[in-house]
């Protein structure tokens, strides 16, 4: 990532991911109504919901360190994807959970565009884009 705008343009989906998946730490930890209601619809009440809650807190801290991004990244692509099949499957769109679940995707978004501009440094994949880049 050598250019200013890459790192701009990381640093803001950084901070959007980070303050969308920290803020519902509380909830997942608290074991709040709305929470615990939505992941016994899952079938995964209550060690689900504290497994994805402290996943969710590794890829918030993984976002924060410099040389880990990427893998925060990737792992709130991961989680994310999982809630958004969650709505899709089983949890439903209507009222609240519309909410909830556009949230699971803007945090999808932001991290796919960290993922994006820094491309170079995903494991495995990075070298290859490089080096076909430079072709």
């Amino acid at each position: 990532m050598n250019n200013l705008g890459s790192k701009i343009t990381s640093w803001i989906a950084q901070l959007v991911a980070i303050a969308i998946m920290g803020q519902t730490l509380y909830f997942k930890f608290s074991g709040a109504e709305e929470s615990t209601r939505l992941f016994a619809e899952l079938g995964m009440e209550p060690e689900g919901r504290l497994i994805i809650g402290i996943l969710e807190l590794v890829a918030c801290i993984l976002l924060i360190i410099p040389s880990s991004i990427t893998f925060g990244a990737m792992l709130g692509s991961a989680l994310m994807t999982g809630a958004i099949i969650g709505h899709f499957t089983q949890l439903g769109w209507e009222g609240e959970r519309f909410q909830l679940g556009m949230l699971a995707v803007v945090v999808l978004v932001a991290c796919s565009i960290i993922l994006y501009t820094r491309r170079y440094t995903i494991p495995l994949l990075g070298a290859a884009l490089q080096g076909r880049e430079n072709q």
